[in-house]
């Protein structure tokens, strides 16, 4: 007879399984049905959360996750639709409930899974880009990381959750990481809704600048941050001998 403890393991790893089969299902659901094509149409999306009247704070929250969860679903759209639908202030706060809840499901997901799981997600080329964050208890490193426009937050969160991280660093790490990014897009989408078109591309100009700032820094910057890496590794190591 099996105790308990054999039980409760066996019965975890079906629970694991369950939630596999779960989100490999939805996501091919989304592919199959055209989904991922739906949140890139402004309009469709401003449509479909009108429709849920009263509820529709939390269509859009749910649609704010559900695209880190789907990286491949682009969060620009969705993040410059809070701002058309909600204002500043309130589009801010309900996109960053979202991608909060979002990028705390992906990490979840991965600690629970493991590498095969992600590696199914996120291309061998971005995993081994990143493998060094695996093997990092920084946590300021990897929120450098978040601030930088244009790196794959989305797939980062999924990496960072096969590494060190605690699940309340990374909380901390890509909620602040990514509302400079959120303030942007929820800015652009309420100037546009208010005819701000002045404002709008004075943000787009900004936007535009930081864009290209990261293109031309962003590789150098990576390996700065891969180096500090390299070195805190080194010190770690002659600090146990």
């Amino acid at each position: 007879m099996e105790d308990g403890g054999g039980n409760r393991k066996n019965n975890l790893v079906w629970v694991k399984i369950g939630l596999l089969l779960l989100f490999l299902t939805a996501v091919f659901v989304l592919y199959r049905t055209g989904a991922f094509r739906f949140f890139m149409d402004r309009q469709k999306v401003i449509a479909f959360i009108d429709s849920l009247g009263p509820a529709g704070f939390l269509g859009f929250i749910a649609l704010q996750t559900l695209q880190v969860v789907a990286a491949p679903i682009p969060g620009e759209v969705t993040g410059f639709i809070g701002g058309y639908l909600y204002g500043p202030a309130l589009g801010i706060f309900l996109s960053t409930v979202g991608l909060t809840v979002g990028s705390l499901a992906a990490f979840t997901l991965s600690r629970i899974f493991g590498r095969p799981f992600v590696e199914k997600f996120v291309k061998k080329q971005t995993m081994e880009k990143y493998d060094y964050l695996l093997h990092h208890k920084g946590a300021f490193l990897v929120f450098l990381l978040f601030l930088i426009p244009g790196t794959p937050k989305d797939l980062l969160c999924y990496i960072l959750g096969l590494g060190h991280l605690s699940t309340k660093e990374f909380f901390v790490i890509s909620t602040v990481g990514r509302f400079g990014g959120t303030v942007l897009l929820t800015l652009g989408g309420s100037y546009i809704h208010h005819h701000q078109y002045y404002r709008f591309f004075l943000l787009l100009f900004i936007a535009i600048i930081l864009v290209f700032l990261s293109m031309v820094y962003k590789e150098r910057l990576e390996k700065i941050f891969h180096r500090l890496h390299l070195k805190t590794r080194r010190e770690g190591e002659d600090e146990g001998r």
